[in-house]
């Protein structure tokens, strides 16, 4: 059943950014970017909590990570393919560098780095990790590649002092 509301999201909301924005195109600047995300999160927290506030921004991601899969990525057969296409796609939309430092397909468990992060890259350090918005991204393309939910973890994050994320994806038993 649809679920009806005021925003439901679907690809075509993304409009045409190239007849919409034909001087200034379709690109910005990341701190653009960071300061709705960074105000969304402030106001969510404010309002819901903080707990409430990264479910929230956990499930946006998994859902932006859907679309993604469904819209920018498609169907694939194998793993390496996978992983390349998912490589070229965020690189090239400027989303970061996805590396993988450990896949084993047969227990479920995957640990991945994205440099240059969107969400966090150049951070002040707070202690915490903040790409809990990445984590639901994640979880949604390995999700809908293997066909298993995955739980991701954010473990090494550029406002904790690390220079990259560093995210641990585990199949949900």
């Amino acid at each position: 059943m649809e679920r009806a509301g005021k925003y439901r999201f679907s690809w075509e909301n993304l409009g045409d950014v190239h007849l919409g924005r034909p001087n200034l195109g379709p690109t910005t600047q990341v701190a653009v970017y960071r300061l709705m995300q960074y105000c969304f999160r402030d106001v969510i927290e404010r309002e819901y909590g903080t707990e409430a506030a990264d479910r929230i921004f956990y499930d946006a991601g998994y859902l932006a990570g859907e679309e993604m899969y469904k819209n920018a990525l498609g169907e694939m057969s194998n793993l390496n393919e996978f992983i390349k296409k998912v490589q070229s796609v965020l690189r090239d939309l400027g989303i970061g560098i996805l590396r993988t430092e450990e896949i084993d397909p047969g227990n479920g468990r995957f640990v991945i780095t994205v440099s240059e992060d969107l969400d966090c890259s150049g951070l002040p350090e707070t202690g915490n990790t903040v790409c809990t918005y990445d984590e639901g991204f994640i979880a949604a393309l390995l999700g809908k590649f293997t066909g298993n939910e995955f739980k991701v973890k954010e473990v090494d994050c550029w406002a904790t002092g690390d220079r990259t994320c560093r995210f641990v994806a585990e199949r949900k038993e």
